[in-house]
């Protein structure tokens, strides 16, 4: 008999808390970041709950900061700080953001071989492409969409045959014959393609995991053909029930399509629940969480977030359809705007409100049993495979999320109340890729 099916659950990593301005609350630890301290007690809360993976974003450039936003990247810089925290812990996933816009392959395939090593085999790699920032690393301008993707994933195929240039069994360990390594084990990849031209091998053994996990985070048209192509786990916004099931078995549909088997790769949706031991006081948190926005600082980093101007607009009306149209090409996340202004009529006031709160994603407020059943339902729909947990305000509302939202799962049977494996690739029920020449 199979084993029942389990929820997928990771935690993305903000210690300032997903919901803008949360930090203003007392007692958010906000004097501590971006020191290690507050980071580790996050870590260890999760790992306690035996959630699958810390997962960090990256800005790479400061924009967003400019414009008042505290959010998104949290002053952290994902490699450096999982290597931390992989002492800090023993079990749970390390997964973090790194660019295929703005490094290389085997500066890449080095630090994740590393820091699975150092982990025991809890790395992971979210993979994105980016769309700003680019000056910062001495590149005039933005590639397009469709010749970021490409190089997206030609650097994605390098890196794999990084990973897989040396033998599962060539780390020898002879004393007497005086061999730590067996050279006849390794071999060079000399890759060619219209990015890239790397030699190798990599100078790291195969870790523990063969490859870390592969992680894409995006839903646009090329972003789903990266993902169904490459990934383990696919990260998304999906705040509508319905779309969620049809983005579901558009992606399994893809990844089978693929040569892969669709039950192999995790659909996450993230969710930002606000848990209290009543609804009363649960809307009187997000209340609360509100109170603390600035509506005129809103304006910008939304304007910013779709590239257009809203200085003009009325806070009470909402942002035209023509608007959008200046965009041209929306991404996933400004494609969930327009929905929310022009299909669901959200003034520019009630939007930003919205983006403060949930930046796109499913947000709820509520006791642990109601959010589980919402959770439940998703799950059991095909909505998702589980979800990245999304804490709107830190360290309480994560710890409400942990001694509360997670028990009641595990006491539903759709989550594990212990764990089993101690890789990633075992959390995620992965087989480990071998490779032996």
């Amino acid at each position: 008999m199979t084993a029942p099916r389990q929820m997928a659950l990771t935690t993305f990593v903000m210690p300032l808390g997903y919901h803008r301005n949360s930090w203003r609350r007392p007692g958010s630890r906000a004097e501590e970041v971006p020191g290690l301290a507050f980071l580790a007690d996050i870590a260890r809360k999760a790992e306690q709950a035996k959630l699958d993976a810390l997962f960090f974003g990256d800005v790479v450039h400061a924009t967003p900061t400019m414009r008042g936003d505290t959010m998104m990247n949290g002053f952290y810089e994902p490699m450096t700080t999982l290597s931390a925290l992989a002492a800090c812990t023993s079990r749970i996933g390390l997964i973090g953001t790194m660019s295929t816009s703005l490094t290389e392959p085997y500066n890449t395939a080095r630090q994740l071989a590393s820091l699975d090593h150092l982990s025991g085999g809890r790395a992971g790699w979210n993979i994105v492409t980016s769309a700003d920032g680019f000056r910062n690393f001495g590149i005039p301008s933005a590639p397009e969409p469709a010749e970021r993707y490409r190089r997206a994933a030609e650097f994605v195929a390098v890196v794999e045959a990084l990973w897989d240039s040396w033998s599962d069994d060539a780390v020898v360990v002879d004393r007497e014959g005086g061999r730590w390594l067996d050279t006849a084990r390794l071999r060079r990849i000399d890759f060619a393609g219209e990015y890239f031209d790397v030699e190798g091998p990599i100078n790291i053994p195969r870790s523990p995991q063969g490859r870390p996990v592969l992680v894409q985070a995006g839903s646009s048209g090329p972003g789903m053909a990266l993902g169904t192509a490459v990934a383990d786990a696919i990260y998304t916004a999906q705040p509508d029930h319905a779309q969620a099931v049809e983005f579901y078995a558009r992606s399994k549909r893809m990844i089978a399509e693929a040569g892969r088997d669709p039950e192999h790769v995790k659909i996450i949706p993230g969710i930002v629940p606000v848990v209290a031991d009543t609804q009363r006081e649960a809307d009187e948190i997000a209340a609360e969480l509100s109170s603390f926005l600035d509506v005129e600082q809103g304006r910008v980093q939304i304007a910013g977030d779709l590239g257009v101007d809203l200085a003009d607009l009325e806070l009470d009306e909402a942002i035209p359809a023509e608007r959008f149209a200046e965009i041209g090409t929306l991404s996933s996340r400004q494609g969930i705007y327009r929905r929310k202004s022009l299909e669901q009529g959200l003034t520019l006031r009630e939007l930003i409100f919205d983006r403060a709160r949930s930046t796109g994603h499913q947000w709820i407020a509520g006791t642990a049993a109601t959010i589980a059943d919402r959770m439940q339902e998703w799950f059991e729909s095909r909505a998702c495979d589980g979800f990245n947990l999304n804490s709107p305000y830190n360290p309480d509302g994560f710890d409400r999320i942990c001694d509360g939202l997670v028990p009641e799962l595990q006491e539903r049977g759709l989550f594990r109340a212990e764990y089993a494996e101690t890789t990633l690739r075992g959390h995620l029920g992965l087989a480990r890729p071998a490779v032996e020449f």
